[in-house]
């Protein structure tokens, strides 16, 4: 056994398991069952042109050296991101956690009732803190937040203004540099005029439908908005306002002010600057537009015996639901990072959070009177933490640097400095140093904070954070057994395996995860010189290359921060190719029948009109109705957007026969990277001829879920579009014509990035590509497993599934089951249920990931063959052991039991059961209940009761 060997920690069958798996699939050797599960055509010739893989010790030593390249300059650059501090309990129970990193989306309410609590208390401390009455449980930063405000005010425009056509925004020209090119590319498409202006002189004309301020401004002026805020609803104009999380602590909230959607990033909570993220950005607006906010809300509900439980409310997979209608293709959040967030406003409570921002306010103004002392304007009338000074800028840079310490040029008259959490007396004394230096003076150190606030007119008055949540847990004892306590309510890879259909739920190595933890990655901030993040650059670049060999394509962006971004970005990546050949008029998107959700939603968004495409009655692309709407379509074609393998989990042989249609009739093909596990070092997107894909980090390259994110979608394209790859207007990226940025930083969420960089490195081309094999034979082995007992709807045609497959659950109708309660019973035996009706109503979906022992394979095949027998014997009654799923302890331990079968068989139907038992904490919860009766923060449970 090589025990330096990656791959053997990585992959869960041992070699003396695959004979025994492969007999049981009917495949003599490996090489024969990915024979017939790849067609022809597509399989590669020569192994992947990367390094061979380095040993786990190989690699911790290689990623220490690179973080010594970065160098951790002290950063007062601003613009949206401040250093602050993750509390080491924090950081220690959660960050560091694969109780917390490694579980999936809250699907499955009633074992995700911990980390729900967590995004309840998160939007508790939105609606708070910014004075509105909804949020949601995060988006991915402020930047696309902001962008999602000006689409959903677009949406909400009155039916006179839909009428007149009326499409034009105003945008402050005190917003943040990145958040105006997220704009400006979002609005494009969707026919939005974005008009940049002075807030102080626009005049209010009814040809306007909405607004956003920035609070405070880019250079830290406090600006009173309230008669903006008057003059604009006077006039029909709705606004958004773009507010640092921090400093509404101690200004005004925008929601007391009349602002109809509030903004931002909760980085400054605890979230470290990891080179631009990921950090959870935050959406908060009126009750009355809950219909239209996107992403995702959780909610409360109550269970079966009416005891309070948490869901997510609303927009469940809204994509799924409204397709090309969908508000928006958001189809995850930052739980992770929101989880944190949330946590640190438990942690440090209403008067913790008041202290911190005290601080960082009275030391801006400390600093303020020194500088006036040495002779220097600081131009701000009123500000939170941010001077503005009137100074040579270049001349103040160089002394800077050489103090190792970070401003942000203006221009060549004036410097910005931002202060934060991290800010000390003697960071303040340094800074006082370099601007006595550059005025040629000597100085007094400063020795104490001066308490005076420069705050006019926009003070804050409300209380904030009351509920018990947040003035509970303030010292570490109480905050680590808090976590805990939440914890235990929530299914993750550390207790089981969950396989989930087209999530691809891999093992999330813990030598991956290591560096997240360093400062040298973890304080970088995003605009600093690229000069201080030589480590972050060699780990960026090379990952872009690796990408690039295992894509077979030419150029890779970084900057999208989810897959239905990638999707967003890989679309408006390929209209950009198609204006500059003069054929910007092709809008056409074809999409499969079966394809995800966000495909429809994507294309929308990037100004496409959807043509669904037909599939046949084995689940594959219909060939014949793909070239029919290609020839018919053929001179406004612009893309198909296709899945492969496909949403079935099949190789479809005609894959490279519809690319060819599409290509033919010139369109561009986009290939969803979703299924990219069953792809790496076998076949590639090139080879079955896409032009672009998005791939999920989060998925085929080992970034864990975080309970529904973070994830990062980049997007690699063929040679012709590499032009085109977005850009970031503080720190140039992309290509020569690129397009405007698609999120907040350079490279999108940096941080993760190594966690991908250190799963290639250490796996290598060929544990890359045994990874892929042994998805695939654990995929068929499954198979082969449940076919015993079930239909398993589509295979290959020679009989084999790719790396997932739909297992059909309809014909128990019959017996009165349907496939919620065979999802509910799975976790009674200790499993996250797979993806439950998608694509196909009535199925379940299982992926199992090479990550897998054949032991546990085992278990949840036994699991589902035992549901089987359940449903067999089942008497004809709504009382039985499917229909009361899940069972939870209280249940189980009731002085009465009155069901018709007993307390073992609904709690331990298997022998491996009572060794590692897994108690949900609430019952089936009722959906239609949470969604009658919205409450969405931690409202106190009268109110609850009310409803």
């Amino acid at each position: 056994m090589k025990t330096d060997s990656f791959a053997l920690r990585h992959i869960g069958p041992r070699a003396t398991d695959i004979d025994q798996m492969l007999k049981t699939i009917g495949a003599d050797s490996i090489d024969q069952l990915i024979y017939e599960t790849l067609p022809d055509g597509i399989r590669l010739k020569d192994d992947l042109d990367l390094p061979e893989g380095l040993s786990e010790s190989e690699y911790t030593s290689h990623i220490l050296q690179l973080a010594a390249k970065n160098k951790l300059y002290k950063s007062y650059i601003g613009l949206g991101y401040h250093e602050a501090f993750t509390p080491s309990v924090i950081k220690r129970n959660i960050l560091e956690n694969p109780g917390w990193y490694t579980a999936y989306t809250p699907y499955q309410a009633e074992i995700a009732q911990g980390r729900l609590e967590a995004l309840l208390n998160f939007q508790t401390m939105i609606c708070d803190l910014t004075g509105m009455e909804l949020a949601n449980a995060s988006l991915l930063d402020e930047s696309t937040a902001a962008a999602e405000a000006m689409t959903m005010l677009h949406s909400l425009r009155s039916r006179d203004q839909k009428k007149q056509d009326v499409n034009k925004f105003f945008v402050s020209e005190e917003i943040l540099p990145q958040t105006l090119a997220v704009l400006n590319t979002k609005a494009k498409p969707l026919g939005i005029e974005v008009e940049v202006g002075d807030h102080r002189t626009f005049e209010f004309s009814e040809t306007y439908y909405g607004a956003l301020l920035q609070y405070p401004a880019k250079y830290g002026e406090v600006f009173n908005y309230e008669d903006f805020v008057a003059n604009a609803n006077a006039a029909g104009i709705k606004v958004a306002v773009a507010a640092d999380i921090l400093s509404l602590v101690v200004l005004t909230p925008p929601g007391e002010f009349g602002a109809d959607v509030v903004v931002g990033t909760t980085q400054r909570f605890g979230i470290p600057l990891g080179y631009g993220g990921p950090h959870a950005g935050y959406f908060a607006t009126k009750e009355e537009y809950k219909r239209n906010i996107p992403g995702r809300i959780i909610g409360v509900s109550k269970d079966k015996d009416g005891n309070r439980a948490l869901r997510m409310a609303l927009q469940t997979r809204e994509q799924h639901i409204k397709r090309d209608k969908a508000t928006s293709n958001i189809c995850t959040a930052q739980v992770l990072l929101a989880v944190m967030a949330g946590m640190y406003a438990v942690y440090h409570g209403p008067e913790g959070l008041k202290y911190i921002a005290n601080k960082v306010h009275f030391s801006a103004a400390t600093l303020e009177q020194k500088l006036k002392e040495l002779g220097y304007e600081q131009v701000n009338k009123s500000y939170f933490d941010t001077l503005l000074v009137k100074a040579d800028a270049a001349k103040i840079q160089v002394i800077a640097q050489a103090n190792e310490v970070n401003f942000l040029s203006v221009d060549e008259n004036h410097v910005a400095l931002s202060l934060n959490e991290a800010t000390n007396i003697d960071d303040l004394n340094v800074i006082v140093k370099i601007f006595a230096e550059a005025a040629g003076k000597e100085f007094d150190p400063i020795t104490v904070l001066s308490a005076t606030s420069t705050i006019n007119g926009t003070k804050r008055t409300s209380a904030f954070l009351q509920e018990a949540v947040f003035n509970s847990y303030h010292s570490e004892t109480e905050m680590m057994r808090y976590i805990r306590k939440l914890e235990r309510k929530d299914l993750s890879l550390n207790h089981s395996m969950i396989s989930l259909g087209s999530c691809t739920m891999k093992l999330n190595a813990a030598t991956e995860m290591l560096p997240l933890s360093m400062a040298q990655w973890a304080n970088i901030h995003p605009f600093a010189p690229v000069d201080q993040a030589e480590g972050y650059q060699t780990v960026l670049k090379t990952l872009e290359q690796q990408l690039n060999v295992i894509t077979g394509f030419a150029g890779t962006s970084l900057q999208p921060n989810s897959g239905a971004q990638g999707e967003y970005a890989g679309l408006m990546t390929i209209q950009a190719y198609l204006e500059s050949k003069g054929e910007g008029h092709r809008n056409i998107c074809l999409i499969p029948a079966s394809a995800h959700g966000t495909n429809p939603a994507s294309a929308v968004l990037a100004g496409m009109k959807v043509v669904v495409t037909k599939t046949d009655e084995k689940g594959n692309i219909d060939v014949e109705d793909v070239r029919e709407k290609a020839e018919k379509y053929k001179d406004s074609l612009a893309a198909l957007m296709v899945t492969y393998p496909s949403t079935h989990g099949v190789f479809e042989s005609s894959i490279k026969e519809i690319t060819q249609i599409i290509h033919d009739n010139g369109g561009q093909v986009y290939m969803d990277g979703a299924n990219m596990n069953a792809q790496v070092g076998l076949t590639n997107p090139a080879t079955i001829g896409a032009d672009v894909c998005h791939l999920n980090l989060h998925k085929t390259f080992a970034i864990p879920h975080g309970g529904g994110g973070p994830g990062v979608g980049p997007i690699c394209v063929a040679e012709h579009l590499v032009e085109f790859l977005p850009s970031n207007p503080v720190i140039k990226t992309g290509g020569t014509n690129a397009i405007e940025a698609i999120s907040a930083a350079p490279w999108g969420s940096a941080l993760v990035c190594l966690i991908s960089y250190g799963y290639i490195k250490m796996l290598g081309a060929q544990g890359l590509k045994q990874s892929t094999i042994h998805a695939i034979l654990n995929a068929n082995y499954i198979k082969a497993r449940l076919s015993e007992k079930f239909d398993i709807l589509y295979t290959g045609e020679c009989g084999r599934a790719a790396h997932e497959m739909i297992v059909d659950c309809r014909p128990f109708k019959k017996n009165g089951i349907e496939v919620t309660d065979i999802a509910k019973r799975l976790i009674d035996y200790g499993f996250h249920a797979p993806t439950v009706s998608f694509p196909v109503a009535g199925t379940i979906m299982v992926e199992p990931t090479e990550s897998e022992s054949k032991e546990e394979l085992d278990r949840f095949c036994d699991a589902l063959l035992s549901i089987r027998e359940e449903i067999d014997t089942l008497a004809d009654s709504e009382d039985n052991v499917l229909k009361n799923a899940p069972h939870t302890l209280q249940m189980l331990t009731s002085d009465e039991w009155n069901h018709p079968y007993s307390r073992q068989k609904a709690a331990f139907p298997l022998e491996y059961i009572s060794e590692n038992k897994f108690w949900p904490s609430v019952r089936r919860v009722d959906d239609a209940f949470g969604d009658r009766n919205l409450i969405c923060t931690c409202a106190p449970i009268e109110t609850y009761i009310e409803a």
